[in-house]
This record gives structure tokens, C-alpha cells and sequence, in this order.
């Protein structure tokens, strides 16, 4: 169990989403708010976020549901549901609002926000023609920058 905050960033990295590809979300969300923010608190905010063993299972469960559908190793009607990533399924949200819970409820807009706009990596991540399955890794994604952002924001906040 000691490695498994690694293992959770391997396997992000393995699925394409580095580190910076978070901390520009989380710019993104925050640099009109803080006209001063650097990449480098970007950065750090992401990694406390990565630390947190409610976070890294989320990563380990969504991105293995992911793999087992790309697989097409789940039964139907799930295989289908979460290989087209259907709209009304609704549980990989769930699984990343587990995340932005974390901290607080301005993840939650910011997770709404970003979910929505879907830029950078989440873009990517979306884009069924690549042919993988990144039905819970987009939204995973998108809740660590928003919890990312948050803490950055209560931090902001403690300091301003």
C-alpha cells in the first residue's frame, strides 16, 4: 500500500495525463483569480491533491474500469454503457465528485465549469476517435483540477 500513490501516477502517466497537463487545468480555473499565479503552485496544489489515498483510489478504480471496457472485458449492458460513455450513466462523475469532495464545495463549481468547457487534457481525453476508453479518466482529471483549484483557492484566501 505504500506505493500506491505511484502506482496511481504511473498508470495516469500510462494513460497520457501528466502532471502539467493538470496544472494547466487548474490554471485555467484560477489565473483570473489570482493574477500572480504561477504554474510552480499549480504544480505543488496537484501533487497534495495526488497524495491523498481517497484520490489515488478513485484513479486506480476509473482508470481499470477504462482498460476493462477497451478490453471489452465487462459484461453488457455495461460494456456498452461506459465504452460509448453514455450521458445518463452518470457513475463516473459520482466516482469523481468523490475527489472534488475532498475539498469543499468550490470544486464543485469548478468541477461543474471545467466539465463543461472541457479544455487542454480533458479535450483529449474526450475525443472517442483515438479509440481508448477514458470514460471515467476525463472526469477523474477534471475533479483533481478542480480540487487542485480549490485547495489553491482556501490557501489564497488564508494568505491574502
Amino acid at each position: 500500500m505504500e506505493n500506491l500513490e505511484q502506482t496511481a501516477r504511473d498508470w495516469l502517466e500510462k494513460r497520457g495525463v501528466k502532471i502539467e497537463d493538470i496544472a494547466e487545468l487548474v490554471y485555467y480555473l484560477q489565473s483570473k483569480y489570482h493574477p500572480n499565479l504561477q504554474m510552480e503552485e499549480c504544480i505543488e496544489n496537484v501533487n497534495r491533491v495526488l497524495s491523498k489515498r481517497e484520490v489515488q483510489n478513485a484513479i486506480l478504480t476509473g482508470i481499470q474500469l477504462d482498460i476493462l471496457a477497451e478490453k471489452q472485458m465487462l459484461d453488457e449492458p455495461l460494456q456498452a454503457i461506459i465504452r460509448r460513455d453514455e450521458g445518463l450513466y452518470g457513475v463516473d462523475e459520482i466516482l469523481a465528485l468523490s475527489i472534488v469532495n475532498v475539498y469543499g464545495s468550490i470544486g464543485f463549481t469548478n468541477y461543474g465549469y471545467i466539465d463543461k468547457q472541457k479544455p487542454g487534457i480533458l479535450q483529449y481525453l474526450n475525443d472517442k476517435s483515438t479509440g481508448q476508453c477514458h470514460t471515467f479518466l476525463d472526469d477523474i482529471v477534471g475533479a483533481i483540477a478542480a480540487a487542485a483549484s480549490s485547495r489553491l483557492a482556501h490557501r489564497a484566501a488564508h494568505t491574502e
